[in-house]
């Protein structure tokens, strides 16, 4: 009967084991999800939206110097 007994405890003791391997695992996997999209982000995403945002800011500025010309209102604002 007691070997039943320390069975038993092996037993516990291997399931603890494997809880804490399987932890580790899924936060290891949660870490390499994280940096595929930091990489996502930085490759994709980035590059994506500075386009965007510079066209839009080109578009801005080469209409603004259509209708004031490279002079002082064109950096300071129109007055008035």
């Amino acid at each position: 009967m007691p070997r039943s007994l320390d069975s038993l405890d092996d037993l516990s003791s291997v399931s603890s084991y494997d809880e804490d391997e399987e932890y580790k695992l899924a936060q290891k996997e949660w870490e390499e999800s994280l940096i595929q999209l930091q990489q996502l982000f930085a490759i994709v995403l980035l590059p994506f939206l500075g386009r965007w945002l510079g066209r839009k800011w080109s578009y801005w500025a080469y209409t603004r110097y259509l209708k004031l010309g490279l002079s002082r209102q064109f950096f300071l604002g129109e007055r008035a």
